[in-house]
Protein backbone atom coordinates (compact mmCIF):
# COMPACT_ATOMS: atom_id res chain seq x y z
CA UNK A 1 0.00 0.00 0.00
CA UNK A 2 1.33 3.50 -0.80
CA UNK A 3 2.07 5.84 1.28
CA UNK A 4 -0.53 8.11 0.26
CA UNK A 5 -3.23 5.00 0.90
CA UNK A 6 -4.09 5.97 4.62
CA UNK A 7 -4.67 9.34 3.91
CA UNK A 8 -7.09 8.63 0.76
CA UNK A 9 -8.80 5.95 3.51
CA UNK A 10 -9.37 8.57 5.73
CA UNK A 11 -10.71 10.94 3.85
CA UNK A 12 -13.45 8.12 2.67
CA UNK A 13 -14.58 8.12 6.20
CA UNK A 14 -17.60 9.02 8.10
CA UNK A 15 -17.48 11.38 11.52
CA UNK A 16 -20.08 12.56 13.40
CA UNK A 17 -20.14 15.74 16.38
CA UNK A 18 -21.59 15.46 19.39
CA UNK A 19 -24.00 17.55 20.99
CA UNK A 20 -22.26 20.71 23.16
CA UNK A 21 -22.25 18.82 26.61
CA UNK A 22 -19.99 20.47 29.80
CA UNK A 23 -16.84 20.70 29.24
CA UNK A 24 -14.85 18.10 31.84
CA UNK A 25 -11.43 20.47 32.03
CA UNK A 26 -12.60 23.92 31.44
CA UNK A 27 -15.52 25.64 34.20
CA UNK A 28 -18.13 27.06 32.13
CA UNK A 29 -17.32 25.95 28.77
CA UNK A 30 -18.88 23.91 26.54
CA UNK A 31 -17.45 20.99 24.61
CA UNK A 32 -18.37 19.37 21.58
CA UNK A 33 -16.27 15.38 20.22
CA UNK A 34 -15.08 14.55 16.90
CA UNK A 35 -15.90 10.72 16.91
CA UNK A 36 -15.40 8.13 13.72
CA UNK A 37 -18.39 6.33 13.01
CA UNK A 38 -18.39 3.35 15.28
CA UNK A 39 -19.70 1.54 12.25
CA UNK A 40 -16.44 1.69 10.40
CA UNK A 41 -13.90 -0.71 10.72
CA UNK A 42 -10.44 1.29 10.25
CA UNK A 43 -7.68 -0.59 8.41
CA UNK A 44 -4.11 -0.97 9.50
CA UNK A 45 -2.66 2.36 9.34
CA UNK A 46 -5.93 4.59 9.28
CA UNK A 47 -5.85 4.52 13.56
CA UNK A 48 -2.06 5.90 12.84
CA UNK A 49 -3.37 8.38 10.64
CA UNK A 50 -5.72 9.77 12.78
CA UNK A 51 -3.29 9.98 15.82
CA UNK A 52 -1.60 12.00 14.01
CA UNK A 53 -4.21 14.59 13.51
CA UNK A 54 -4.96 14.17 17.05
CA UNK A 55 -7.19 11.65 17.48
CA UNK A 56 -7.47 9.69 20.92
CA UNK A 57 -8.75 6.32 21.59
CA UNK A 58 -11.59 5.25 24.38
CA UNK A 59 -12.82 1.87 24.14
CA UNK A 60 -13.47 1.33 20.53
CA UNK A 61 -14.02 4.62 19.84
CA UNK A 62 -11.40 7.09 17.59
CA UNK A 63 -12.27 11.02 18.79
CA UNK A 64 -10.63 13.98 19.49
CA UNK A 65 -12.11 17.49 20.74
CA UNK A 66 -13.78 19.68 17.87
CA UNK A 67 -14.91 23.00 19.90
CA UNK A 68 -16.69 26.48 18.46
CA UNK A 69 -14.04 29.12 19.28
CA UNK A 70 -12.01 27.10 21.40
CA UNK A 71 -8.77 24.90 20.60
CA UNK A 72 -7.52 25.40 24.41
CA UNK A 73 -7.11 20.60 24.19
CA UNK A 74 -3.94 20.45 22.66
CA UNK A 75 -2.43 17.34 21.21
CA UNK A 76 1.12 16.66 22.69
CA UNK A 77 3.89 14.11 22.41
CA UNK A 78 7.33 13.78 23.51
CA UNK A 79 10.37 13.02 20.87
CA UNK A 80 12.12 10.30 22.92
CA UNK A 81 15.06 10.30 21.47
CA UNK A 82 15.90 13.77 22.75
CA UNK A 83 13.98 13.26 26.10
CA UNK A 84 15.97 14.76 28.66
CA UNK A 85 14.53 14.06 32.30
CA UNK A 86 15.09 16.82 34.90
CA UNK A 87 16.89 16.63 38.52
CA UNK A 88 12.83 15.26 39.83
CA UNK A 89 12.07 12.57 37.44
CA UNK A 90 15.81 11.57 37.87
CA UNK A 91 15.49 11.13 41.66
CA UNK A 92 11.91 9.70 40.92
CA UNK A 93 13.79 6.71 38.57
CA UNK A 94 16.04 5.99 41.57
CA UNK A 95 13.52 5.98 43.81
CA UNK A 96 12.05 3.22 41.99
CA UNK A 97 14.74 0.66 41.08
CA UNK A 98 13.02 -1.92 42.93
CA UNK A 99 9.35 -1.57 40.59
CA UNK A 100 9.33 -4.15 37.74
CA UNK A 101 6.83 -3.79 34.94
CA UNK A 102 5.30 -6.50 32.89
CA UNK A 103 3.15 -6.12 29.37
CA UNK A 104 0.36 -7.75 28.61
CA UNK A 105 -3.19 -7.72 26.18
CA UNK A 106 -5.60 -5.04 27.19
CA UNK A 107 -7.81 -8.11 28.63
CA UNK A 108 -9.92 -7.70 31.94
CA UNK A 109 -8.55 -8.64 34.88
CA UNK A 110 -10.33 -8.30 38.29
CA UNK A 111 -6.97 -7.25 39.85
CA UNK A 112 -7.06 -4.10 37.64
CA UNK A 113 -10.42 -3.41 38.10
CA UNK A 114 -9.68 -3.41 41.82
CA UNK A 115 -6.96 -1.10 42.12
CA UNK A 116 -8.89 1.21 39.00
CA UNK A 117 -12.04 1.41 41.38
CA UNK A 118 -10.41 2.54 44.40
CA UNK A 119 -8.04 4.98 42.28
CA UNK A 120 -11.16 6.96 41.14
CA UNK A 121 -12.81 6.76 44.11
CA UNK A 122 -10.24 8.67 45.79
CA UNK A 123 -8.41 10.86 43.07
CA UNK A 124 -11.35 11.39 41.00
CA UNK A 125 -14.79 11.44 42.77
CA UNK A 126 -15.67 14.80 41.62
CA UNK A 127 -15.13 13.83 37.91
CA UNK A 128 -17.39 12.32 34.75
CA UNK A 129 -15.83 9.12 35.39
CA UNK A 130 -17.68 8.43 39.23
CA UNK A 131 -18.28 6.63 40.10
CA UNK A 132 -16.66 3.25 38.84
CA UNK A 133 -18.43 0.41 37.61
CA UNK A 134 -17.00 -3.19 35.70
CA UNK A 135 -19.03 -2.11 32.34
CA UNK A 136 -17.21 1.71 32.44
CA UNK A 137 -13.73 0.01 33.22
CA UNK A 138 -14.42 -3.00 30.29
CA UNK A 139 -15.90 -0.09 27.87
CA UNK A 140 -12.97 2.19 28.67
CA UNK A 141 -9.78 0.50 28.77
CA UNK A 142 -10.19 -3.37 27.47
CA UNK A 143 -9.96 -3.84 23.81
CA UNK A 144 -9.34 -7.17 22.38
CA UNK A 145 -6.74 -5.84 19.27
CA UNK A 146 -3.22 -6.56 19.02
CA UNK A 147 -1.64 -2.83 19.71
CA UNK A 148 -3.69 -2.30 22.85
CA UNK A 149 -1.87 -3.10 25.90
CA UNK A 150 -1.08 -2.78 29.29
CA UNK A 151 2.33 -1.96 31.54
CA UNK A 152 1.83 -3.30 35.12
CA UNK A 153 4.01 -2.09 37.68
CA UNK A 154 5.15 -4.59 40.33
CA UNK A 155 6.62 -3.39 44.24
CA UNK A 156 7.34 -7.50 44.95
CA UNK A 157 4.60 -9.59 43.75
CA UNK A 158 2.15 -6.48 44.26
CA UNK A 159 0.22 -5.10 41.60
CA UNK A 160 0.35 -1.22 42.42
CA UNK A 161 -0.02 0.21 38.86
CA UNK A 162 -1.48 0.02 35.32
CA UNK A 163 -0.77 2.00 32.03
CA UNK A 164 -2.87 1.92 29.26
CA UNK A 165 -1.42 2.45 26.11
CA UNK A 166 -1.49 1.54 22.41
CA UNK A 167 1.35 0.55 19.76
CA UNK A 168 1.44 2.48 16.84
CA UNK A 169 3.68 2.99 13.99
CA UNK A 170 4.84 5.86 14.68
CA UNK A 171 4.99 6.04 18.66
CA UNK A 172 3.84 4.33 21.72
CA UNK A 173 0.17 6.28 22.74
CA UNK A 174 -0.53 6.76 26.67
CA UNK A 175 -4.05 6.19 27.33
CA UNK A 176 -4.98 6.28 31.16
CA UNK A 177 -3.01 5.74 34.14
CA UNK A 178 -4.25 4.50 37.74
CA UNK A 179 -2.41 3.18 41.10
CA UNK A 180 -2.13 2.38 44.59
CA UNK A 181 -3.63 5.18 47.12
CA UNK A 182 -2.06 3.86 49.64
CA UNK A 183 0.24 6.26 51.58
CA UNK A 184 2.76 4.64 51.86
CA UNK A 185 3.46 4.62 48.02
CA UNK A 186 3.13 8.57 47.69
CA UNK A 187 6.80 9.38 47.34
CA UNK A 188 7.09 7.23 44.65
CA UNK A 189 4.66 9.74 42.19
CA UNK A 190 3.80 6.41 40.44
CA UNK A 191 2.40 8.87 37.71
CA UNK A 192 5.08 10.59 36.90
CA UNK A 193 7.18 6.85 37.02
CA UNK A 194 4.36 5.17 34.12
CA UNK A 195 5.08 7.86 31.89
CA UNK A 196 8.65 7.50 32.63
CA UNK A 197 8.51 3.82 31.81
CA UNK A 198 6.45 4.37 29.01
CA UNK A 199 9.55 6.47 27.15
CA UNK A 200 11.88 3.76 27.94
CA UNK A 201 9.49 1.21 26.59
CA UNK A 202 9.08 3.30 22.99
CA UNK A 203 12.80 3.73 23.50
CA UNK A 204 13.33 0.21 23.47
CA UNK A 205 11.29 -0.41 20.45
CA UNK A 206 12.72 2.05 18.14
CA UNK A 207 9.67 4.12 18.16
CA UNK A 208 10.36 8.22 18.13
CA UNK A 209 7.33 9.56 20.20
CA UNK A 210 5.13 9.04 23.17
CA UNK A 211 1.82 10.45 22.74
CA UNK A 212 0.52 12.11 26.36
CA UNK A 213 -2.81 13.03 24.76
CA UNK A 214 -4.52 16.40 25.27
CA UNK A 215 -2.59 19.30 26.99
CA UNK A 216 -4.21 22.27 28.61
CA UNK A 217 -2.37 25.07 29.99
CA UNK A 218 -5.38 26.57 32.11
CA UNK A 219 -5.86 22.83 33.59
CA UNK A 220 -3.67 22.02 36.86
CA UNK A 221 -4.55 18.24 36.31
CA UNK A 222 -2.90 18.43 33.38
CA UNK A 223 0.27 20.63 33.99
CA UNK A 224 2.01 17.70 34.72
CA UNK A 225 2.82 16.90 30.89
CA UNK A 226 4.88 19.99 30.34
CA UNK A 227 7.06 18.55 32.54
CA UNK A 228 8.01 15.89 29.96
CA UNK A 229 10.48 17.64 27.89
CA UNK A 230 11.28 18.97 24.41
CA UNK A 231 7.51 18.51 24.31
CA UNK A 232 6.01 19.16 20.83
CA UNK A 233 2.43 20.23 20.12
CA UNK A 234 -0.08 19.56 17.50
CA UNK A 235 -0.07 23.53 15.94
CA UNK A 236 -3.33 22.65 13.01
CA UNK A 237 -1.72 19.86 11.15
CA UNK A 238 1.65 20.27 12.23
CA UNK A 239 4.03 19.26 15.29
CA UNK A 240 5.70 21.82 16.48
CA UNK A 241 8.17 22.10 19.69
CA UNK A 242 6.27 23.52 22.57
CA UNK A 243 8.44 26.43 23.55
CA UNK A 244 7.91 28.45 26.83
Amino acid sequence: MSSNAPRRLVRDLRFFLTVPHACSYLPDQEATTLFLDPQESPIPGVYDSLSLLGFRRSGRHLYRPHCEGCNACRSVRVPVERFAPNRTQRRISRRNEDITTRITPAYFDARHYALYADYIKHRHADGDMYPPSHEQYRTFLTLDEPYAQLMELYLGDRLIGVAAFDELEHGLSAIYTFFSVDESLDKRSLGTLAILRLIELTHDKGLPHLYLGYWIEACRKMRYKQNFTPLEVLDGRQWRELIR
